[in-house]
This record gives C-alpha cells, structure tokens and sequence, in this order.
C-alpha cells in the first residue's frame, strides 16, 4: 500500500493538473480558432480567446457541409453497429462459456484472432461481398453443383451496408466471455431447476448483471462506429449517405482542391463532429468505468 504524505499528495495533483492542461489545451485552441473570422484564425500568434464569430461559422458550416443529414447517418449507423456488436458479442460468448460442445474453444480463438484483420486489411473482399452480400452463396451452390439462382443483394449506399460488416467484434466477444466466467455454476444450475430454457437465462439473469460490462462496450463502439471513415467513403457514393466524418474532407479542401483551407470553419467542423462521441463519453463514464473494473456481481 502506498503511505500518503502531504508531499506525494501535492505531486499527484500537480502531475494531475499538468495532464489536464495537455489534454484539454489541443481542444481549446480548436474551439478559439472556430469563433474567429478567417484573417484573425491565420495570423501568427493565433489569438488564445474567443472571438465573436461562434455564431456565424458554425451556422455556415452547418449548412454548407450539410451535417444535419450526415450527423443522422452517423448516428444511425453507429447506434446500429453498437447495438449488433452488444448482442452478437453476448450471444456468441454465452455459447463459448455456457454450453458444452467439442469445438467451442476452437471457435473462441477463431474469433480472437480477427483481432489481427481490421476492417481495413480485409477491406476488399468485404467490399466485393458488400456490392452482393448473395454471392459467396451463390458461389457455393455453384460449387456444390445446385442449380439454383439467387437474386442480387446490393449493401452500397444503405444503412445495412454501413452497418452490417462492422458489428461483429472479437474484444466484445472477450469482454463478455472473460465476465461470463466469473458466473457461478450454482447460479445456471438454479436457474435449472426452476425450469429455465437457456434464452430465459441469458435474458433474465445474464443480461442484467452484465449491464455494467453491455455500458462499457456500447460507449466502446459508440465512438469507433461514430469514428469510422475508410469504410463509410468506400461504399457510399450518394450525398444523402454521406457520414459526419467523411463530410469533413469537404470542409477542408486543401490544395487537391485548389483553394487554400478556410480553418475557421474547419475547426467549428471539428468541434461539431467531435461533439456526440464526447457527450456519450460523459454521459457513460461511470458505467464504463464499472464495467471495466467492477467486480460484482
């Protein structure tokens, strides 16, 4: 146990209040450069308080980079990529810990080694499936020598094709695995003898003492959903489809472009993307913190 004094208690604060200032410094130099005008927001030293330009770059962002639209699509898209890898992750992992089959682990590590293949290594097969999510069946009829034609299954531009190659996640499968674990077999073996199926008791004992752990993870992939960008600019082509992040390269052109970049409304552009991955953060910090760390059950 490490003993308190006045002096390691002084030391922590300040060390505290140093990383505070290095976190929080970055932000607030993005929020002053998105209040000022653009002759202000380039000269050098940039000015280290607001101005009085809030107002008018943000609602010329917000309307010329059309996030009320790309904001809703991001939104949709990460609630849905949350809510899949919640409930493929506890499934999957109810599966591994609670029922008692020969390749079960075998299956577990097969998960747990896609954490090696990010979206962005597997990002072309992906795509190929994504542009007819029926072929891989239709090639294995072929295979099998079945005469059978299946329709075609376009995921471009639409939300399922946004959503669906991103749910399924071998950390949430570990998470939910590792606190399944923990679970006494008395208790499955209670719920037994009162005549509960599985579902009932993964639905009615699993899930609400695993509510800390669904927290943590959904404020997880909340952010990674609402963060994705190489996907989302892959297979959305329609302006209607477009996510916050991808909107962003709009809004700073930079010379590709051949106009200099307007940082102002780039930073008012910055702060609007950045805002509901950060309110989830906080509004979730204390059941994110439980989940990750809390022991009972």
């Amino acid at each position: 146990m490490i003993e308190r004094t006045p002096v390691l208690n002084a030391l922590t604060h300040v060390t505290m209040a140093l990383g505070l200032v290095l976190l929080i410094l970055p932000i607030w130099i993005v929020f002053v450069a998105s209040t000022h005008d653009y002759v202000t927001v380039n000269r050098v030293p940039l000015p280290l308080w607001p101005g009085s330009d809030l107002i008018a770059n943000y609602s010329k962002v917000w309307a010329t980079g059309n996030f009320g639209q790309t904001m809703l699509n991001s939104l949709v898209v990460a609630i849905g990529v949350t809510a899949g890898k919640i409930i493929l992750a506890s499934l999957s992992a109810f599966s591994i810990v609670f029922f008692r089959y020969r390749l079960r682990m075998v299956f577990f590590w097969l998960i747990f080694i896609t954490l090696m293949l990010p979206l962005e290594v597997r990002i072309v097969p992906t795509y190929a499936v994504a542009s007819n999510a029926l072929s891989p069946f239709q090639q294995m009829f072929d295979w099998l020598g079945i005469a059978v034609a299946l329709p075609e299954w376009n995921l471009l531009n639409s939300y399922t094709g946004l959503i669906l190659p991103l749910v399924a996640t071998a950390t949430g499968t570990f998470l939910y695995r590792q606190f399944f674990l923990t679970i006494p077999d008395e208790l499955a073996e209670a719920a037994r003898m009162d005549g509960a199926g599985p579902i009932r008791f993964f639905i009615d004992v699993l899930l609400p003492l695993s509510r800390n752990n669904m927290a943590a993870l959904a404020t997880i992939m909340f952010v990674y959903a609402w963060n994705q960008y190489l996907w989302p600019l892959l297979i959305t082509t329609r302006a209607d489809m477009q996510t916050a992040a991808t909107q962003l390269q709009k809004i700073v052109p930079g010379p590709l472009f051949g106009q200099p970049p307007v940082w102002n409304e780039a930073m008012a552009a910055t702060l609007l993307v950045m805002a509901p991955p950060l309110l989830v953060v906080i509004f979730m910090q204390r059941w994110f913190v439980r989940g990750l760390i809390a022991a009972d059950k």
